[in-house]
């Protein structure tokens, strides 16, 4: 069996909010919510139900993921993993420094995705999987965020 979560307008809104800010901070455009991005997105939430394993889709858009276990805001947990990584990206050289990872973080503030997706699922270990899929995909080898 698998378990549909609905996403209310206020966790739309909390995905939104919480990656439209990161991008103001660097004078990106706003994301749109785009229900197909969303649903693509659900779907494949719903696939991790059983294992939760931290595993991409593979799919045409642009993807962060994210599960953690007990924590009360499971969406701002995620897009505050993904964001705080911006310490790591250095713009001049377009690159993630002292071998840390910074790609979640490209991805939030990338200027050509313009339609943001994201969904959750409650695994049956007792975590949360997160996912967001960006319209179009970022981190394009060569290209820089902004």
């Amino acid at each position: 069996w698998y378990c549909l979560v609905v996403q209310g307008q206020d966790v739309q809104q909390q995905f939104l909010s919480l990656h439209n800010d990161a991008r103001a901070q660097v004078g990106v455009e706003a994301l749109e919510w785009d229900d197909n991005v969303a649903a693509y997105a659900q779907n494949y939430a719903n696939q991790r139900i059983a294992d939760c394993a931290m595993q991409h889709s593979g799919g045409q858009y642009g993807e962060n993921i994210y599960e953690e276990m007990g924590y009360p805001d499971p969406v701002g947990g995620a897009v505050q993993a993904w964001v705080n990584e911006k310490q790591y990206y250095d713009h001049s050289s377009n690159s993630c420094t002292g071998g840390q990872e910074c790609r979640h973080y490209t991805q939030v503030v990338w200027k050509d995705s313009k339609r943001l997706g994201c969904a959750q699922a409650q695994c049956n270990n007792g975590w949360t999987f997160v996912i967001c899929n960006y319209d179009p995909r970022g981190n394009i080898l060569g290209q820089a965020p902004y």
